[in-house]
């Protein structure tokens, strides 16, 4: 059987499913540009932030010219990270050392035995975190960093740090002087854990990181304090 097919009307019904598809397709292609405008301008508000307050915690030690600054900057990555996800895992290769924009994060050791943890510290906003250790001797991590929040970092290979500080005295002398001051803390928490008893240590901790308290679950605070969330309890409430 043959079918006579009318030029006329063929191009007509064309033009109509065109304008149809064109009519249902414009919306998501709009919808599509705006989402990546979105995400652009996103990622520069968050590179904005993290400039500014990157440099502020820099030059609380060392003032920095605009161009120092952008080139002490361009050294490092930004990284996102979940709640619950891991920064570093125990076994893994350590590649960078971070620096907290946003969030807070917990250090810990697991005993193989038990399965127990041992929180060695947390790190906020304005804090630096990794595992030290394996970090500077790159070696595999022996120790776990968990997010608590979620986390905005910036991120520094230890070949970029090296080559920073070979280049600038100025992010040579802050690191210097951010590194003092990390071995008194260290120092001030091993006298603590040694000499303190539970109490001076719920008191030291409130008294220095106060901000802390409420963002963190009172299980990973008694971990801390190397008490138990009973003995905790009962501080609080003295």
């Amino acid at each position: 059987m043959c079918f006579k097919v009318n030029p006329n009307k063929a191009a007509s019904r064309i033009r109509e499913a065109a304008l149809f598809f064109k009519g249902i397709l414009i919306p998501f292609r709009r919808i599509y540009y705006f989402s990546l405008l979105f995400r652009y301008f996103n990622s520069q508000q968050l590179q904005f932030r993290m400039a500014h307050l990157f440099r502020d915690h820099i030059e609380a030690i060392s003032p920095l010219t605009d161009e120092e600054f952008s080139y002490i900057l361009s050294h490092f990555i930004i990284k996102k990270a979940k709640k619950h996800s891991f920064l570093i895992q125990e076994g893994d290769p350590v590649r960078y050392e971070y620096f907290v924009m946003k969030g807070c994060l917990k250090a810990y050791l697991v005993d193989g035995n038990t399965g127990k943890e041992f929180i060695y510290y947390f790190a906020a906003e304005d804090w630096w975190i990794t595992d030290r250790e394996a970090f500077f001797k790159q070696e595999a991590a022996t120790i776990n960093v968990e997010c608590l929040e979620d986390c905005e970092l910036l991120g520094i290979t230890l070949e970029n740090r090296e080559k920073l500080c070979a280049e600038s005295r100025k992010y040579e002398h802050f690191l210097l002087v951010k590194s003092n001051k990390g071995y008194i803390s260290l120092q001030k928490r091993l006298q603590m854990m040694i000499m303190g008893t539970a109490k001076d240590r719920y008191e030291h901790f409130i008294r220095n990181y106060p901000h802390l308290y409420d963002r963190i679950p009172k299980a990973f605070i008694a971990s801390y304090l190397g008490v138990s969330r009973e003995t905790l309890s009962r501080l609080y409430k003295a």
